[in-house]
């Protein structure tokens, strides 16, 4: 039994409710402790365990999940994309989570401007799906790579193009739904005659909108008086759609009610025409107030796209972060800035906008505090200071952490310079540091995190009344507690200073009409939790801090600070784009999102007596979630707030097997260099072991190596005893063309006619090449499999090796990017006070950064003259960048298409343990085999990862390069 806390049903036969839901729903049904976990918060400061959580296969599956649970007196929850701000995603209830399998598009009327959809398609993929028609769904939140469309109406969303385009409210035509009590119809606008005749019909349809009918008529005129006439009001329930606009329209009613009326089925949606072209003013202000002060001119000369704002204290914490610095570059002469983004058929057109303003304002594209662009590259450069809002204020550099809780107040945009003088002097009061605020200025939308402490009694006591001042100054100007992200448990409580009792009084009315039970995501909205229960956090908050194996010099030496860096954002479920998160694009499953992992760990700590995750660093819901992950580091990097998921693994791997026996593969591949030196002085005997197919098979079972994969086969002599046969003499530490070529594993005993190419390149790039000849390694491999105690003596031993090298300060040069990210990130982890580590960091290289950095002045690629894709290696991606490469290989005239495809699957040792196979490979297909497939044959491919080329070899009939053997000519392996 799991108790609600419902008055009339305080405990739920979960055992029943699970068995039901089983045999009679199509879905995917989940009560383990993992699912429970990962869905117990969103990206609000609010926490409450699911009692169960239903993945249904189609909408009429997810029908009968509500009415399982209707049968069993179940509270239910929809969930989307689970990135609310307001605790609307988060109850002790069954959540519903449409974004698997309920995401499609069943119509589309281009002609009518409009289309039919599943509530669990992604903003994006709508928008993929509906651009051969050049149209889209108007409303883009900035979570639009992975929110959802049932999730927009839920809440109501907005984003920057709601300034052109309005909020979701504005842009949903009807919408099928599903009460708790059973009555299933399509809702929207309705005259008094079509009214009238809903009503005349009877049933229960027409009881609810004779309901409606009569709380409109009772609360009128308190409605038309308590609700503001401002751009962005999305508090409350939408009682105005009732009283003015399209007459009754009952449609937009429930938009913006959380869930907490009925179950959004199916919605048909207004369509927009796309913008061709774009064109971008930004103007530099003296400070955030005089920059708002501006709005009103800047919309009464224009009618923009967006209109957004940055203040000073956010490009602050984005510069002391190192986050998108040709953005910060791009900015004109100010303190804060406003971006006016205009649009048209045309340059000219959209050009031609930006200039009335200019005229309007008496500025021009001479003066300082001005920057103008019309190239779509450049704006969105432009951009990118205001997107990284959330990421850049969640863990602000010498600040405490910063909060959700009054982050999207909003007011008519002619008050609010005033409302923001008011505002800052609020924060003053309360003693909260350093306001960064930023948003939709115009539509006079408030975007503000807070270092709230949420950990004390005191603290949240603070927060508390700062909420309940901060409702009644934003109401005192006329305006909404919420512009875009609702009320939930956040502001529920606070509804009654915004509307009074009389409205307030009305919304219950509508919710007992939709929902007398009470089941519907219960306590948000109507008769809500206090603002300060539930809390992720708060007084009685008590996590574990145990002795760790890293050393996470970010977060203040503090595992449990790292997992924190998580707030919810949820980029990591986007489909396309970047490297995060491949186990998610996969499996399309929360537990394996970086998020969902960064949720489980958090519930690992054991913070709150009702954790689901009772066993600590013996978590098998935990292992579980983190076997898939590829520990690609592709969050450490694409993850707004930097969560390195990677390490975290490597650290609970270490963990949950201290003390124990490990998994097969945890010995056979995490010891694959020790292995490897081994191998070397009888590679042709280890080879014929390693392909008989009777000991091949027989081998891989016990090495715990799926059966799939073929073993990589020993080069007949390793590069570095090949190395010890070359006849000529090495340079010594400080000379000044003297570089250290590190042999790495994978090419040292798999392909070193890759190292031999990369000493011909350097030496005619006017290097002396020196390499270690005893056996040298950076770890990776007990790093990755959680042997963090070894890979630590291996890094101790190779930089005793390596020190007179150190000491000289010689470069030494990588081949594989996996090991050059150990020796560039890693070490910081796992020896962040040795100052050997701390040389190396400095001194390790790409080839392609040795080339660019230190080559003699006249040394010129050869010009090589051909066409090539690029898969880059994921912690390339993460921890090293591109930028050399792509350099070296437009001085080598060749034609580079860098792959936007994400990891590639292999991700070293995963893609070869038993139980990743399908995963590996559904990897490799979401883009980088089907591109490799429609690549012309004479097109190079490049992949500088040798698990990069193990995987396309694999999945394709292509065998891909290294930048060596591109710049060397050996393109074929000897």
């Amino acid at each position: 039994m799991v108790a609600t806390g419902l008055p009339g049903v305080p405990r739920v036969d979960v055992t029943a409710l699970e068995d039901a839901l089983r045999t009679t729903v199509d879905a995917e049904v989940r009560f383990d402790a993992g699912s429970r976990g990962a869905y117990s918060t969103d990206g609000s400061n609010y926490r409450q365990v699911p009692i169960g959580v239903v993945v249904p296969r189609s909408v009429e599956a997810g029908a009968q999940a509500v009415r399982v649970c209707r049968e069993h007196d179940a509270p239910v929850l929809s969930r989307g994309g689970g990135t609310s701000l307001g605790g609307q995603c988060a109850n002790v209830a069954i959540v519903i989570d449409w974004t698997k399998y309920c995401n499609g598009v069943v119509s589309v009327d281009p002609s009518g401007y409009r289309c039919v959809v599943e509530p669990g398609i992604v903003y994006d993929e709508l928008n993929r799906a509906l651009g051969p028609h050049r149209e889209k769904f108007g409303p883009a939140p900035a979570t639009h790579s992975h929110c959802t469309i049932g999730g927009m109406i839920g809440n109501n969303s907005c984003g920057a193009s709601a300034q052109k385009y309005g909020k979701t409210v504005d842009n949903v035509r009807r919408l099928e739904i599903l009460t708790y009590d059973g009555l299933r119809c399509w809702v929207g606008p309705l005259t008094e005659r079509e009214l009238e005749a809903v009503i005349a019909e009877g049933g229960r349809r027409g009881e609810l909108h004779r309901r409606l009918r009569d709380v409109r008529d009772r609360y009128r005129n308190e409605i038309l008086q308590r609700y503001p006439d401002i751009p962005r009001r999305v508090s409350g329930y939408n009682l105005d759609s009732l009283v003015t606009g399209d007459g009754f329209n009952v449609a937009a009613l429930l938009v913006g009610s959380e869930g907490t009326l009925a179950t959004v089925l199916h919605a048909e949606i207004d369509l927009v025409p796309t913008v061709p072209c774009t064109a971008m003013l930004v103007l530099g202000y003296a400070d955030v107030a005089a920059a708002a002060d501006h709005v009103p001119t800047l919309l009464s000369l224009s009618d923009p796209l967006q209109l957004e704002a940055v203040g000073g204290e956010l490009t602050h914490f984005i510069r002391e972060q190192g986050m998108f610095p040709g953005s910060l570059a791009s900015l004109p002469e100010g303190s804060s800035w406003l971006f006016v983004q205009t649009g048209g058929n045309s340059a000219d057109e959209a050009d031609r906008q930006v200039t009335r303003v200019l005229e309007g304002i008496g500025k021009s594209t001479e003066d300082a505090d001005v920057a103008v662009s019309d190239d779509p590259e450049r704006e969105s450069q432009m951009l990118k200071a205001r997107e990284a809002g959330l990421g850049a204020t969640a863990n602000p550099p010498d600040m405490p952490e910063s909060w959700e809780g009054w982050e999207d107040s909003a007011v008519h945009p002619e008050r609010l310079g005033d409302y923001l003088r008011d505002l800052l002097a609020l924060f003053r009061e309360f003693d909260y540091e350093r306001p960064a605020l930023y948003g939709h200025f115009g539509h006079g939308c408030v975007h503000i995190r807070i270092p709230f402490r949420l950990k004390s009694g005191p603290g949240v006591a603070h927060f508390r009344e700062f909420v309940r001042r901060a409702s009644h100054l934003v109401v005192s100007y006329g305006g909404s507690l919420s512009g875009e992200h609702g009320d939930g448990q956040a502001r529920g409580e606070m509804l009654s200073i915004m509307f009074g009792d009389p409205v307030v009084r009305a919304f219950a009315e509508v919710k007992n009409i939709f929902d007398p039970a009470n089941r519907m995501n219960p306590g948000k909205v109507i008769a809500p939790y206090r603002v300060d229960e539930n809390l992720r956090l708060g007084p009685d908050y008590r996590p574990e801090h145990s002795s760790t194996f890293l050393g996470y010099p970010d977060d203040d030496a503090s595992f449990h600070q790292a997992v924190m860096r998580c707030v919810g954002i949820g980029n990591c479920r986007s489909t396309t784009g970047g490297v995060m998160c491949p186990s998610y694009r996969a499996t399309g499953e929360e537990e394996h999102s970086t998020r969902g992992r960064a949720r489980l760990l958090f519930e690992m700590m054991q913070g709150h007596s009702d954790s689901p995750i009772g066993d600590g660093w013996r978590s098998e819901a935990v292992k579980d979630s983190l076997d898939l992950c590829l520990a690609c580091k592709g969050c450490k990097s694409d993850c707004p707030t930097g969560v390195d998921m990677a390490s975290y693994k490597a650290e609970f791997l270490a963990q949950h097997y201290r003390h124990r026996p490990r998994p097969a593969a945890h010995y056979s591949l995490g010891w694959l260099p020790a292995l490897a030196q081994a191998a070397q002085w009888a590679p042709g005997p280890v080879n014929a072991a390693l392909h008989a197919p009777g000991a091949a098979r027989l081998g891989k079972r016990l090495a715990g190596v799926t059966p799939e994969r073929e073993a990589p086969r020993f080069a007949r002599a390793s590069f570095q005893q090949q190395w010890r046969h070359r006849d000529s003499a090495e340079p010594r530490p400080g000379d000044s063309d003297a570089v250290v070529l590190w042999p790495d594993t994978f090419t040292n005993h798999f392909e070193p006619w890759i190292a031999r190419a990369a000493v011909g390149v350097l030496e005619s790039a006017g290097f002396r090449v020196a390499v270690p000849t005893k056996p040298v390694c950076c770890g990776l491999t007990w790093i990755s499999t959680g042997q963090l105690d070894t890979a630590r003596r291996v890094l101790r031993r190779t930089l005793r090796l390596l020190r007179p090298w150190l000491e000289a300060g010689t470069p030494v040069v990588g081949l594989e990017p996996s090991c050059t990210a150990v020796f560039r990130s890693d070490t910081r982890e796992i020896l962040p006070h040795d100052e050997d580590a701390q040389r190396l960091r400095s001194q390790y290289c790409t080839l392609a950064e040795a080339l660019r950095e230190h080559a003699s002045q006249d040394w010129r690629p050869p010009e090589v003259g051909a066409s090539a894709v690029v898969q880059t290696h994921c912690h390339q991606h993460a921890v090293l960048g591109f930028a050399a490469d792509t350099a070296i290989l437009q001085r080598a005239s060749v034609d580079a298409n860098v792959l936007d495809s994400g990891c590639c699957g292999l991700a070293g040792n995963f893609g070869f343990e038993q139980g990743h196979y399908d995963v590996s490979m559904a990897c490799a297909e979401h883009s980088l085999l089907p591109t490799l497939r429609e690549t012309d044959a004479d097109t190079l491919v490049l992949a500088d990862g040798f698990s990069c080329r193990t995987q396309i070899a694999h999945g394709s009939n292509r065998r891909a390069l290294h930048l060596a053997e591109v710049l060397s000519g050996e393109s074929t392996p000897r």
